[in-house]
């Protein structure tokens, strides 16, 4: 994703004593989308990481087209937490992107509020699994497009969102994971989304 790098803060925040609602999410995509940095740039601690060196016994495999240059991946999920504010904490749990840990996803789903599926316009086919295993347990999701520096196709979101045959009703928004205010927007839409569901539910006899 070009020479940036991710915004961390400067210290580590401990978990405010006022915190009583713990909100779990889940960052899905294909590999090499860019979870693991989503979740490094927006945490207020220490991340658990759970990335390893890829190695030839991956080749024929992983499918690297496009992230060729990718040399570590995710083998278990990555772990963060944010505060949104000093009572609503969000913990999020990046999930392996490649096929071959695909099983390990149904089991992170569990008892998880919201997802953020995080798409690469180069490789949006890789898309299609998150959003149907999501679907499937009819979980909300949003729809975060991360803009990779090299990416020449600039589709827009709604053209993204007809090749991905998305409902009206699931948020789309533009993101560069390695910006931490760029992911906490990402977050807090998704946070949006759930709250706005949660109304509307209360609102249906």
């Amino acid at each position: 994703m070009g020479s940036a790098t991710s915004e961390l803060p400067s210290h580590r925040t401990p978990l405010a004593d006022a915190a009583e609602t713990g909100l779990k999410i889940v960052i899905v995509g294909g590999f090499g989308v860019g979870k693991t940095t989503l979740v490094r740039s927006v945490s207020e601690i220490r991340p658990l990481n759970t990335e390893e060196v890829m190695t030839q016994a991956g080749v024929g495999v992983d499918e690297t087209r496009g992230v060729a240059t990718k040399s570590t991946t995710t083998v278990a999920f990555d772990f963060g937490r944010i505060s949104l504010n000093e009572r609503t904490v969000l913990y999020l749990f990046g999930a392996p992107g490649q096929e071959r840990f695909w099983f390990l996803w149904d089991s992170l789903f569990s008892g998880t509020l919201g997802a953020v599926v995080l798409v690469d316009t180069r490789r949006m086919d890789d898309s299609w699994y998150a959003i149907d295993r999501l679907e499937h347990h009819r979980t909300p999701f949003v729809v975060a497009v991360n803009r990779f520096d090299d990416d020449t196709t600039r589709y827009s979101l709604e053209q993204i969102r007809q090749a991905l045959a998305l409902s009206e009703h699931v948020p789309m928004v533009d993101c560069d994971a390695r910006v931490r205010q760029s992911g906490k927007d990402v977050l807090i839409t998704l946070v949006d989304h759930l709250y706005e569901l949660a109304l509307a539910q209360e609102a249906t006899p």
